[in-house]
């Protein structure tokens, strides 16, 4: 089931890759054709911001996925932890990418955690997304994470992002083992995925690069099949995702 999981993650980002490259040959250009110029949105557009802020949600999912190697001998655990750590640091350093060939800062001096979600039309402007993506990370209080009283979301204790593990959290799963590592990091991770599918989902719905927004929705049908294979995982071990 893991294995599976994360297949069809490493299918789904390198699926938006090569759609990235093909973009010049899309919308009935025929092969040879010039192809249009390189669509760059703007600094402060949903793309960027989903860019920036995604890169540092990933980083943590690799660091999480790494403590837990060196904290448990379970294979299974080890290999999933080492999936995800392959999948998203990859994830990673296609949005690093993408900022560096737009042109635009990785770090925006002076913008919230999560701007872009709520500038660009985050409570359901956008489509269908907006509204169930913002309501989702409201309700992630609990998780580390606080929705501000306007909807727009409060770092706590480091944890920048929805579903992000704070500090005390991570320190409490670098001095776990064994069983009781597993199933923590587990829980984290299943917090950090949900987190991770509400800004995915605000991406495919908010942003214009055709390319990112494939990525995006690759990423949420992954992270929701790895939740599923986290939940049996969890059950196996007497444990259940947080509340």
């Amino acid at each position: 089931m893991a294995g599976s999981a994360v297949a069809l993650a490493l299918l789904l980002a390198g699926v938006a890759t090569v759609a990235s490259a093909r973009d010049d040959t899309a919308d009935g250009k025929q092969p040879g054709e010039a192809p249009a110029a390189v669509q760059v949105p703007g600094p402060d557009s949903a793309d960027a911001g989903f860019a920036r802020d995604m890169a540092v949600h990933h980083q943590q999912a690799v660091e999480m996925s790494f403590i837990v190697r060196d904290r448990t001998q379970d294979e299974e655990v080890r290999r999933f932890a080492y999936d995800i750590a392959n999948t998203q640091a990859n994830q990673r350093g296609m949005l690093l990418g993408w900022l560096d060939l737009w042109e635009l800062p990785k770090v925006a001096a002076g913008q919230e955690p999560m701007a872009w979600m709520t500038t660009h039309g985050g409570h359901g402007t956008h489509g269908d997304h907006g509204t169930d993506d913002m309501d989702d990370m409201e309700g992630m209080d609990g998780m580390g994470n606080a929705g501000g009283s306007d909807g727009a979301f409060t770092a706590h204790d480091g944890a920048l992002m929805p579903g992000m593990a704070t500090r005390t959290e991570l320190d409490r799963l670098r001095k776990a083992n064994g069983k009781q590592a597993e199933i923590l990091f587990l829980q984290l991770m299943t917090d950090h995925h949900k987190g991770g599918v509400a800004m995915a989902r605000g991406c495919a719905g908010l942003c214009t690069v055709k390319a990112e927004k494939r990525l995006a929705q690759g990423m949420v049908e992954a992270q929701r099949s790895e939740m599923d294979a986290m939940a049996k995982m969890l059950a196996a071990r007497g444990a259940k995702p947080r509340s």
